[in-house]
């Protein structure tokens, strides 16, 4: 039986040793999965960024890929999902991020590695052409939203994901407050969706 892949998408400026991605891996080594996860770094623009994603997921029976993504990592996840027909998992997702992506423009340094990443006019159309005006198949959908997120209108989810798994939390913040005891909820949908496997 090949391999699952769980590939974990982070956020704008942030990296595989945010603090969701580091929870999400110890969950997945605890499970018995870890060497399943994989958590790219993604500091290109948005068409690079779906380029070396795809070419990870390629080498991959569709069958068995999952998806995961956090803020501008749930936007690329809800587009690789309708892609492959994967289940994802959306953590405060950015729904429609071209809207307001100029404000962005300019160089910004990352969170964790101070690596200067700069965001052209161009990755606006970029991110644009990335949306999914409409999901294929809501059933591989869940998102998680949190009605106190100060980064993003979780009410955008909230529209845009009512036909999936949409479950919103009240308070809370971008970041997702108590993530970790959404960990077995997320992870019952994902392979709920690909079937048993070996370990």
């Amino acid at each position: 039986m090949s391999d699952p892949l769980l590939l974990y998408l982070h956020g704008f400026l942030s990296s595989p040793l945010s603090q969701k991605a580091q929870q999400t891996v110890k969950y997945c080594e605890q499970m018995g999965f870890g060497k399943f996860i994989n958590v790219p770094t993604l500091n290109l623009s948005p068409s690079e960024t779906i380029s070396e994603l795809q070419s990870i997921l390629d080498s991959y029976e569709p069958e068995k890929v999952m998806l995961m993504g956090s803020s501008l990592g749930g936007y690329y996840a809800t587009h690789l999902s309708e892609i492959y027909d994967a289940p994802a998992v959306l953590i405060n997702p950015a729904v429609r991020p071209f809207e307001h992506w100029e404000k962005h423009v300019g160089e910004h340094r990352n969170y964790y590695s101070d690596e200067v990443h700069l965001v052209t006019r161009e990755h606006i159309d970029e991110l644009r052409n990335l949306y999914v005006n409409k999901l294929s198949n809501p059933d591989n959908i869940m998102a998680l939203v949190q009605t106190g997120d100060e980064t993003l209108d979780y009410r955008l989810a909230e529209e845009k994901f009512a036909n999936a798994h949409c479950i919103v939390r009240e308070g809370g913040n971008h970041s997702y407050e108590n993530y970790v005891s959404e960990l077995p909820m997320i992870f019952e949908f994902l392979l709920s969706r690909i079937g048993h496997f070996e370990r």
